[in-house]
């Protein structure tokens, strides 16, 4: 299994509209092709100008089949559109994390692995 961690960072004072934005055109289509994610979260204490989401996948080639499919969506398109458009977002990081040898997921990580 590997989890896909991103970081986003928004100007300051935009997090909340940027998060309305995703909420209203980009939640539904990405769900849609990636399933739920792990962790969707806003950060409390440190870079209060960020939000976290983390993605579980089989492997690497699972997540490029379930991402070239949301990439192909004209809905996502779209929400990427107007994202940009709305001009909140300023950076973003992403690392791919690799399960160690000894931890097995949670059962409900695995139900999400199947989506």
């Amino acid at each position: 299994m590997i989890f896909d961690h991103r970081t986003y960072t928004v100007k300051a004072g935009t997090i909340k509209k940027q998060l309305e934005l995703y909420e209203e055109h980009g939640w539904a289509v990405q769900t849609r092709h990636l399933g739920q994610p792990i962790v969707y979260a806003g950060t409390e204490v440190g870079n209060v100008n960020s939000y976290v989401h983390i993605w579980a996948y089989a492997d690497v080639t699972d997540r490029a089949r379930k991402r070239a499919s949301m990439q192909a969506d004209p809905g996502w398109q779209k929400y990427l559109q107007i994202s940009a458009e709305a001009g909140c977002l300023i950076a973003q990081e992403n690392q791919i994390l690799v399960s160690v040898p000894f931890y097995t997921p949670p059962a409900e990580f695995k139900a999400l692995d199947d989506a």
